[in-house]
């Protein structure tokens, strides 16, 4: 892990390993979370800690980090995900790439369904696009590489795959995911409290509405 600063009011820890273990170092400070600490970003390698330096200096935020993630207990991130219900998403497995993701994983359409609903993903960390979520987690059988050629157009609700990760389009956007299907459930509501449905750390289970 290595902490690199980033002006007076920002530390940027850099972290070994991959997603699970960004979430772990989140949860952690989250838990933990000072007066003075403005956001916890998590990202792919990262998490971002910004803070008011009128409340905290660079010192401390970065003794408190420094605190909190040597003493993390390695298995307390699995105590948390079971802790909460899984936020249930229902998808209707009609996706242009349904056919493709089957071909490239060497499952059936069924199976590709039965895979992507067998267990709950957790969500590593959001951006792109304002409360898209990357979820990690799932059957290691579909991971498969982003489309050759993005579409200009999304349409919002979108379940996708690339890589290790699954995720819904919030809105309508360019994007490079194989899409399996598509959900009603609102991602993104500016006016909502909080506007993201899925949030870091957050368990989701995705469940077939009308599957075909």
């Amino acid at each position: 892990m290595r902490l690199l600063p980033l002006g007076d009011r920002a530390q940027l820890i850099e972290i070994d390993g991959g997603s699970r273990e960004v979430l772990a170092v989140h949860r952690a400070l989250d838990r933990d979370r000072q007066i003075g600490v403005v956001d916890l970003v998590p990202a792919a390698r990262t998490v971002l800690v910004t803070f008011d330096p009128s409340v905290l200096s660079p010192a401390a935020v970065a003794g408190w980090i420094s605190d909190v993630t040597s003493a993390e207990h390695p298995g307390r991130e699995d105590e948390d995900e079971r802790g909460a219900p899984p936020i249930q998403v229902p998808v209707r497995y009609d996706g242009d790439d349904l056919a493709e993701v089957a071909t490239l994983t060497g499952l059936s359409p069924v199976e590709v369904i039965e895979a992507h609903t067998a267990t709950p993903w957790t969500v590593a960390f959001t951006g792109f696009a304002p409360g898209f979520a990357y979820l990690i987690g799932g059957d290691p059988r579909l991971q498969v590489p982003r489309r050759a050629t993005p579409r200009a157009v999304v349409p919002a609700g979108a379940v996708g795959l690339a890589g290790p990760y699954s995720g819904v389009y919030p809105r309508s956007s360019p994007g490079g995911w194989q899409v399996i299907g598509h959900t009603e459930a609102t991602i993104w509501d500016v006016h909502a409290d909080p506007p993201a449905l899925l949030r870091p750390g957050a368990r989701v289970q995705f469940v077939p509405d009308g599957a075909r």
